[in-house]
């Protein structure tokens, strides 16, 4: 027994040693808080509902005047409580808002578990109280939320979705409820962009990296289209390689573990992403 004790000891000891330099020694992320674009949020209606398109923006101007708006952005960026939103079976018997969504974009929509959360999410329970509706979320890959809409598979698209024009192909779009911008994400003891004052500052920096920097971003997101150059937003992109993720915070893990060297993501996820990581040094 005498004995045993001795060895957990000694690789308790080990572990915490471990533990420590690993400690020590990581990195942590930061972002550089200047926004490099302009973005309105919207929702996605599917194009052959035009009455839920009426429904939806009469709700987005009721939330907004009443507080209930102010009410859950302070559950998910204040001192509120972000609350659990319950998906329901879909049933085809059933009267049933399908809320088309990408579930690993936090703050607007992530999973704990079973449960959904996010600006969206909660705006989705709304929603569909208010059209005394089952809610449904469907959760998938960001480039396919709009598509998924437009293929008739759910009535609307809420997922952190910027008004584009290449989106309205598959959608309308409501009326806006909300200002993002993107801004870039650094290793926290990466110095080039400290001294930056304006997007201009950063651009001019980003315009300097040849095709051996690599940036991450989420596949189908404004930042993709940021950093690859997008026409339609005037966006003349970068030579600096793009490199696609499924979400912003595996992108910036594989930032941290030295694969990449930046990332381009929204300004509200930049935020949470960053302050997660940095809180599991």
């Amino acid at each position: 027994m005498k004995k045993q004790l001795i060895i957990f000891t000694v690789i308790a000891l080990v572990f915490l040693s471990l533990a420590g330099c690993q400690s020590k020694d990581s990195v942590g992320a930061k972002v550089i808080d200047i926004p490099l674009t302009q973005e309105e949020y919207a929702f996605g209606v599917d194009k052959s509902q035009p009455e839920l398109l009426d429904q939806v923006n009469a709700f987005i101007a009721q939330i907004q005047s009443d507080g209930t708006f102010e009410q859950i952005l302070n559950n998910n960026f204040g001192d509120g409580e972000p609350q659990a939103v319950a998906s329901a079976d879909p049933d085809n018997s059933k009267d049933q808002l399908v809320v088309a969504t990408n579930a690993g974009f936090e703050p607007f929509e992530y999973t704990k578990g079973d449960q959904y959360y996010g600006i969206d999410m909660e705006i989705a329970a709304a929603l569909a109280e208010h059209l005394d509706k089952e809610l449904v979320i469907s959760n998938m890959d960001f480039d396919a939320v709009c598509l998924s809409v437009g293929q008739g598979k759910a009535d609307i698209a809420m997922a952190g979705l910027t008004i584009k024009e290449d989106r309205k192909e598959y959608v309308t779009f409501t009326d806006k409820y909300y200002d993002a911008a993107q801004m870039i994400i650094v290793k926290e003891d990466d110095s080039k962009f400290d001294a930056c004052k304006s997007a201009a500052d950063v651009e001019a920096i980003l315009a300097g990296f040849d095709s051996s920097t690599k940036i991450g971003v989420q596949n189908g997101t404004t930042g993709q289209f940021y950093v690859e150059g997008d026409p339609d937003w005037g966006f003349d992109g970068y030579t600096a390689s793009a490199v696609g993720y499924r979400s912003g915070s595996l992108a910036v893990q594989d930032m941290l573990n030295g694969n990449i060297q930046y990332v381009i993501i929204d300004e509200a996820p930049a935020h949470r992403i960053v302050n997660a990581m940095n809180e599991m040094k």
